[in-house]
């Protein structure tokens, strides 16, 4: 019996990695951080590029990290990626941080964290603003390019509003390799490693 292979061969969309772009790695892909993930990316140079893992939530809550910040005990933490694990970023929607880097339309990283504590510390809403993480993803700019044309990972056109209102996990990157067609669609139905079906 001939199978097609075909249908899991990444059909480019030409959409090319940019900031404020999510990368969305293929349903084989082994790893432990970035299987079945779906990563921000937050700048896109030649000298490199920088992204944030949505959709890894730690066992860790914000309070966990930060002793003194008197903020209620249920904030997630997210896993950013393997690089600077000790580090706090922070991605939010919150227009008037000083100092926070814009990434996308309405969409910020980082800033001033006495005037994001400020926030919460007041009772306002958490989910769908603010999303936290310890440490990030990064590549050289090659490594990137060559990860993308070996179909490591896809360039999705999904809008990041979407995802903060999602909660993280397999159906984040489900939702997001859905919204690419109907092949990836049936692909998000697949086992990671099909061996153990």
């Amino acid at each position: 019996m001939d199978i097609n292979t075909d249908i899991f061969r990444i059909e480019t969309n030409h959409v090319i990695p940019a900031q404020g772009k999510v990368l969305i790695s293929e349903p084989f892909l082994c790893d432990q951080m970035f299987g079945r993930s779906v990563i921000l990316l937050i700048d896109h140079t030649e000298e490199g590029t920088m992204g944030l893992v949505l959709n890894k939530p730690l066992s860790l809550k914000l309070n966990d990290v930060l002793h003194d910040c008197y903020c209620p005990d249920d904030i997630p933490l997210y896993q950013g990626g393997p690089l600077s694990t000790d580090t706090l970023f922070y991605l939010h929607t919150l227009e008037d941080i000083p100092d926070a880097l814009p990434i996308a339309k309405g969409f910020y990283l980082n800033g001033d964290f006495n005037a994001i504590k400020a926030y919460i510390q007041s009772g306002n809403e958490i989910r769908g603003k603010i999303r936290f993480f310890l440490g990030y993803s990064g590549w050289g700019y090659e490594q990137l390019q060559r990860e993308i044309s070996e179909n490591t990972w896809m360039v999705g056109t999904e809008n990041i509003t979407t995802l903060m209102n999602e909660p993280a996990g397999r159906k984040m990157w489900q939702h997001a390799l859905g919204k690419l067609g109907d092949k990836y669609k049936m692909w998000a139905r697949f086992p990671q490693i099909p061996t153990m079906n």
